[in-house]
């Protein structure tokens, strides 16, 4: 071992669920955990919200695994993974000759989870006339077959997820109200990496480890360089990119200690701020703000700015003090969001 490798405490069992490898032992993932205790034993609709790469399919998969239904099928679908007339099929299955190519019967992701648990990944990408049939099978717990009459009972708990704002998408008429909140029944928020660095030297020996098994290597250490880089990098593709970026390594490094590849990770600030990606809340905070200057600073009305907007008047008073926009009627509006 190098002089600049330490050993890399292994995660203790307290640092990682093992069934599940969900690792760490910040707050944030801690209290995550317990919620999840909580809500595992009820058959309540849970919504799982946060960037890519955070481990959404994960935490749906440990609410499964610790209900009562952990025993039934866990049934995965993907909402954005195919268009709207297939997804459909996909969800209540099609009788033969229901349409062109239907040559057999299909059964569909909800009969197969009966008893167990459906995990509806991207749902803010189910398409809005799909959304009244889902709302259905929520309530009532039954549908029918696409090309059938015939309605099939199901017991089914439902667990999504969803990086994008669907409380924003609601205001928009993008995705149907009463379906959000029927299962937006216990929220989860999952933190980006960025704000779970005390866990990042646990998920690099993780995944070390992990990929020591796999690619039949000696178990690698892991030079103070090479982690404090780790720490350091924002991770715009949370737990998934440290993951990728590990493999990388571990391919590449010929032992035995860690070694990142050429200019991995060490992509450096644009001098020029404006030229960074705006925030989704700085882009609608932005947008809000131009149609009140358009408007003079009119929020209601038919020439207002939540008609222009497409919202109700309600919804975007409520948007625009969470944004951080005060505003008097017929003044117009700074770049900071204060008359000026």
């Amino acid at each position: 071992m190098s002089s600049a490798a330490h050993a890399v405490a292994r995660p203790t069992r307290d640092q990682v669920d093992t069934r599940r490898e969900l690792v760490g032992s910040s707050q944030g993932l801690r209290q995550i955990l317990d919620s999840i205790q909580m809500v595992a034993q009820t058959d309540s609709s849970v919504l799982i919200q946060g960037e890519t790469g955070t481990g959404k399919e994960l935490i749906a998969s440990a609410i499964h695994a610790a209900s009562p239904r952990g025993a039934g099928p866990f049934i995965k679908v993907n909402c954005a993974a195919m268009p709207a007339g297939l997804l459909e099929s996909e969800l209540f299955g099609h009788e033969r000759g229901a349409f062109t190519g239907a040559f057999t019967q299909t059964t569909g992701r909800f009969q197969l989870a009966h008893q167990g648990t459906l995990f509806l990944d991207e749902i803010g990408e189910l398409p809005l006339e799909l959304q009244p049939k889902l709302l259905r099978v929520l309530q009532e717990q039954e549908f029918e077959r696409l090309g059938s009459a015939r309605t099939i009972r199901v017991d089914v708990r439902i667990v999504a997820a969803t990086n994008q704002d669907l409380e924003h998408m609601v205001d928009t008429r993008r995705f149907r109200a009463d379906l959000f909140y029927r299962i937006n029944v216990f929220p989860v928020q999952l933190p980006p990496l960025r704000d779970r660095k005390e866990d990042i030297r646990l998920l690099v020996r993780h995944f070390v480890d992990q990929f020591s098994r796999l690619m039949n290597k000696e178990c690698y250490e892991i030079p103070d360089e090479v982690m404090e880089t780790l720490r350091m990098h924002r991770w715009p593709g949370n737990v998934r990119e440290l993951q990728n970026v590990i493999e990388r390594a571990m391919i590449m490094s010929p032992g035995p200690d860690l070694r990142l590849p050429p200019g991995e990770l060490n992509q450096k600030p644009k001098p020029n701020a404006a030229a960074r990606v705006r925030t989704l809340a700085e882009a609608e905070r932005d947008h809000i703000l131009q149609v009140l200057r358009q408007v003079n600073g009119v929020v209601g009305g038919r020439h207002g700015a939540a008609a222009h907007l497409g919202v109700a008047r309600t919804s975007l008073i409520a948007k625009m003090r969470r944004l951080g926009i005060e505003h008097e009627r017929g003044a117009a509006m700074s770049p900071s969001g204060c008359p000026a």
